[in-house]
């Protein structure tokens, strides 16, 4: 197993699915971990589960954001990993989006990941090491119907990592991005057994993927074993958009 240990890691959106097992691979690892979710008794009792901290915190509030990175930073004298998990998916076909929900998914998907990395960054710079990571998803890279604005708002979060690289690698800061397919989780469990067994077959490995396939890529990426890898996007899909 990668060795995380000395490390503290920061995961946003932490209290359940791809974010609860991020957090738990990491602190597997021998990470320090602090997760947040929107609702603070659901964060602590969350973080307890996996042996990490639990904060609340509303991504969409920059201000927010930025204190408590930096409390975190300060807490624990550094910051060396931070994995902006925190989003929202809501479906709707292109007549029928309503302004509310464009508001909201690019607030959360789109500025909640651009103000979680931006803080990240200036904690980092302190130390000149770091990395980063953000979720993405193969439908910003693809497309979806009837995924219109969630679609836009993964496309973005995946140029958030690959523009943040550019800008921060001078500074030893990596930061990548994770496509996931079709996981196993909260976001997923609305589909009907037909829809699950349609997205199976098209994937080459014949099912749909478990969170923890997505945490154990993740806590690769921020690992030495990555040293060199930065501004990337990796699909982690089961081979559904070969």
């Amino acid at each position: 197993m990668t060795d995380l240990s000395g490390r503290v890691a920061l995961v946003t959106g932490g209290t359940r699915g791809i974010g609860l097992a991020t957090a738990r691979a990491l602190a597997e690892a021998g990470a320090t971990v602090v997760l947040t979710g929107r609702d603070e008794a659901r964060a602590k009792e969350a973080a307890a589960s996996v042996g990490a901290s639990g904060l609340a915190l509303d991504v969409t509030d920059a201000k927010a954001v930025s204190s408590l990175v930096r409390g975190v930073a300060k807490e624990h004298g550094k910051l060396d990993i931070v994995v902006a998990n925190a989003g929202i998916m809501e479906d709707a076909l292109l007549g029928m989006i309503k302004e509310e929900l464009v508001d909201t998914t690019l607030s959360t998907n789109v500025a909640g990941t651009l103000h979680t990395v931006q803080a990240a960054a200036r904690a980092m710079m302190r130390k000149k090491t770091g990395s980063i990571v953000v979720l993405a998803s193969i439908v910003g890279e693809h497309g979806s119907a009837g995924q219109t604005v969630y679609a836009a708002s993964k496309a973005a979060v995946a140029n958030i990592a690959r523009s943040a690289a550019k800008e921060l690698g001078r500074s030893g800061i990596r930061v990548n991005a994770v496509a996931p397919g079709v996981i196993e989780t909260d976001l997923t469990a609305g589909l009907s057994e037909d829809a699950k067994a349609e997205n199976a077959g098209k994937t080459p490995l014949g099912r749909l993927g478990r969170p923890e396939e997505v945490a154990n890529a993740i806590r690769f990426l921020v690992s030495d074993d990555a040293s060199f890898i930065t501004g990337q996007v990796l699909g982690i899909d089961g081979g559904l958009v070969l």
